[in-house]
């Protein structure tokens, strides 16, 4: 069996004794630093297991785009030494990522899906975490007439019409939303499409830039708006309705479906973005002043 002890008190030796001069001694020094930096390894173990200290997050697009990550994740290392290496995706995907295994923990923005992840038993439980809401933005001349509070209506006059609309169509928590929108207005575009309806497969920075690009209307989360500097000619147009309301959600995979997972550090994350100091750092991400996303962690 190798042993990386004798190969280091010995292997300079070994096969020095074939070279010569400027060779041997280049040779020498480059194995007893090799064999210098392994000794330190070693003589370190908790900083050797600490570089393992990281866990992957499976999220939406829009927490990343928003700038949230950038601002939260860095208060989270400081406060325990876990790193957190982000997978942006739409909700859908974000939570299939935990079904295989390939995420420690989901931060998502869908609650019935959510809850049928933790149902079938591939998350350990779904804490509310923070909220935002919805806005339709469009052009500002407004040529489909949408601008005002209610989502349902101004939907419902937008799939009479030819205008067109740029829909994410990747199953994500906000692609989710605006097909409940469309229920609620009375269309069904899983079936009929209405003739300016566009999917783009894509998340919401780039919907945005295709919307920009369209002068088209598009629904889409605030917080990914207000840090979007490519807005074109597009505007806020609906607002404030109460069903624009946006439920972000953490979980925890369940070690159980996927032992490899780390559960542990997990929690640790989970733990802390609904305690005092995560929900303090979720409420000082502004923009311009503005504040993107609003704790409401329960106790």
């Amino acid at each position: 069996m190798f042993s990386w002890f004798s190969w280091c008190s010995q292997g300079s030796g070994a096969s020095g004794s074939s070279m010569r001069g400027q060779t041997r001694r280049r040779w020498t020094l480059g194995v007893l630093g090799f064999c210098a930096a392994g000794i330190a390894a070693l003589s370190h173990p908790q900083a050797h297991a600490q570089s393992g200290r990281f866990i992957v997050m499976a999220s939406t697009t829009s927490t990343e785009q928003s700038g949230l990550f950038g601002h939260l994740l860095p208060a989270f290392k400081q406060a325990t030494g876990v790193d957190v290496r982000v997978v942006a995706l739409g909700t859908g995907q974000a939570l299939d990522t935990g079904r295989r295994g390939d995420a420690d923990v989901v931060f998502v923005h869908d609650q019935v899906a959510e809850e049928k992840f933790v149902s079938e038993g591939f998350g350990l439980k779904r804490q509310a975490v923070m909220y935002n809401d919805f806005i339709l933005v469009g052009p500002k001349s407004d040529p489909a007439g949408l601008r005002g509070r209610d989502v349902a209506e101004a939907l419902r006059k937008l799939g009479a019409g030819k205008e067109s609309f740029i829909s994410r169509g990747d199953k994500s928590g906000t692609h989710a939303a605006e097909l409940r929108y469309w229920r609620a207005a009375g269309l069904d575009v899983a079936v009929t499409k209405p003739a300016g309806y566009a999917e783009c497969g894509c998340g919401m920075g780039p919907a945005l830039n295709i919307a920009a690009s369209r002068n088209a209307y598009v629904l889409t989360d605030r917080g990914t708006w207000l840090n979007f500097k490519n807005r074109g000619d597009l505007a806020i147009l609906v607002e404030g309705d109460q069903r624009l309301f946006n439920q972000y959600g953490v979980i925890v995979v369940n070690p159980a479906k996927h032992a490899h997972v780390k559960a542990d550090l997990a929690q640790t994350f989970a733990d802390w973005v609904v305690s005092p100091a995560g929900q303090a750092s979720i409420a000082a991400y502004k923009i311009g002043g503005e504040q993107l996303f609003f704790p409401n962690a329960k106790p």
